[in-house]
């Protein structure tokens, strides 16, 4: 009787899980659009690059006075990037001519987001309650390892060192992405940052 119980409790177990996981999408900084005279940016059109500014470190992860807004996480450093044009003016920055008005010396796509990190696990115990008919009982836990994930920065246009009004909110995390798995299911909503537990039960004959 003993072994039966015993058995009975301990046989019947399912455990499975997944994880998912990648480094950071890279993505692109740009200057603020020539909104000025017309002359615009010389020798061509398309997105207009921003500058890297040497020996800058390009990441920052501590909030900013001034540039970093209430509920969003830091990402880069607003002083690592020049715009090619002055946010405040809407001209080149340093004035209208062949020698300012220039794409910007960053490449397309020079920067990355943060990493993607998901796991889930799925516990299952069966009980036998006749020959035929089992009852089983499922937990499930999405993420649960309660690992939040951002998505990339919503403001890429660079401003200006040294003026951190023409920088606010630049280069920070302000929203969570959506798993590959979910509860609600993918691109529902609701469930792309947060621990999630259910827990169900039903007959199987």
């Amino acid at each position: 009787m003993r072994s039966r119980r015993l058995g009975y409790a301990l046989n019947g177990w399912q455990i499975s899980g997944t994880v998912f996981w990648h480094s950071g999408i890279p993505f692109s900084v740009l200057s603020t659009p020539y909104s000025a005279n017309g002359n615009g940016i010389v020798q061509g059109g398309g997105p207009q690059f921003a500058s890297e500014v040497p020996g800058a470190p390009l990441y920052e992860h501590r909030a900013i006075p001034g540039v970093t807004q209430p509920g969003t996480i830091q990402w880069l450093n607003p002083n690592a990037f020049v715009s090619s044009v002055d946010p405040g003016t809407g001209a080149c920055n340093g004035g209208d001519s062949a020698q300012d008005c220039q794409f910007g010396t960053l490449g397309r796509n020079a920067l990355r987001g943060p990493q993607f990190f998901w796991s889930d696990f799925y516990l299952t115990k069966l009980f036998p309650l006749t020959e035929r008919l089992k009852l089983r009982i499922d937990g499930q836990f999405f993420n649960v390892f309660n690992h939040p994930n951002f998505g990339l920065p919503s403001m890429v246009l660079a401003g200006i060192p040294g003026e951190p009004w023409t920088q606010s909110g630049f280069g920070a995390l302000a929203y969570t992405t959506a798993p590959p798995t979910g509860l609600l299911g993918v691109g529902l909503g609701g469930d792309s940052a947060p621990r999630m537990i259910a827990i169900q039960a039903r007959l199987e004959f």
